[in-house]
């Protein structure tokens, strides 16, 4: 079977599910190009409210497969290029998407897979999972946005280690980072996923759309931009119909109902 991105849904919300079976999960361009192409139809639909990426089976995503970038090796440089591209593509988009996306990651996030997951939003990870960069023991260096994401998480020394030592850190080394967010039980990050997923599908749609776009903002601005940023968030925020929903159904001790 070829390597895949399978859609579904739950409710409110979209599960992308990466399936290259017995290749753990690795990934393959037509996963980035259905990757796109799927976060760009759950923009125009207001029925999806958040998404979650999941691996099939008991793997998350094994990053890139190596056979495949020595196949490329053959290839002139640009074959290799065009590929990075592609990935770095759905990477932007998962960013980009004004809806919240989850990893729900069960067994290794390895390479790319890592850099899928550090793109989310949110990470629910397995007790026993596991996030490794390992680009360094094949002589290559990071893609997918990776060497970005951990410098902007983690400090520089933590950062360094991961992707110099290239050995595996724990799902709850990297809960006390901060970096996840929720460590579970084994065999129970997808419904974990989708129940954090439900709860941000009750929220208001306007408001979450702009809180991730100021938090994607937030590090390219200085302060005084950041204050402006919030200020005309906070104005749009108020004066759209999920900020009256909120604040009446608040003063009216009752749940919200957002369109």
């Amino acid at each position: 079977m070829s390597a895949e991105l399978l859609a579904s849904r739950r409710d409110a919300t979209l599960i992308l599910t990466l399936s290259n079976p017995g290749a753990k999960n690795a990934l393959h361009p037509d996963m980035y190009a259905a990757g796109v192409e799927a976060l760009e139809t759950a923009e125009r639909d207001p029925e999806i409210r958040a998404i979650v990426l999941t691996g099939a089976g008991d793997v998350f995503c094994a990053g890139g497969n190596l056979n495949r970038l020595l196949e490329n090796r053959a290839k002139e440089r640009s074959a290799q290029a065009d590929s990075i591209d592609q990935l770095h593509g759905w990477i932007s988009a998962i960013r980009d998407c004004s809806k919240p996306v989850i990893a729900a990651v069960e067994g290794p996030a390895a390479g790319a897979g890592f850099s899928l997951a550090l793109a989310c939003d949110l990470i629910v990870a397995a007790q026993s999972s596991k996030f490794v960069m390992a680009y360094v023991k094949v002589g290559l260096t990071p893609d997918g946005g990776a060497s970005w994401f951990l410098s902007q998480a983690l400090p520089r020394q933590l950062a360094t280690e991961i992707l110099l030592e290239g050995q595996p850190v724990s799902a709850a080394r990297l809960h006390e980072t901060g970096l996840v967010n929720r460590v579970v039980a084994d065999g129970s990050a997808l419904e974990s996923a989708l129940a954090l997923s439900d709860q941000i599908a009750a929220l208001s749609p306007h408001a979450t759309a702009n809180i991730k776009s100021l938090l994607r903002d937030a590090p390219s601005h200085s302060l005084s931009s950041q204050f402006e940023a919030e200020k005309q968030s906070f104005v749009d925020s108020l004066h759209h119909r999920d900020g009256l929903e909120g604040i009446t159904a608040f003063l009216e001790k009752r749940k919200p109902y957002y369109r």
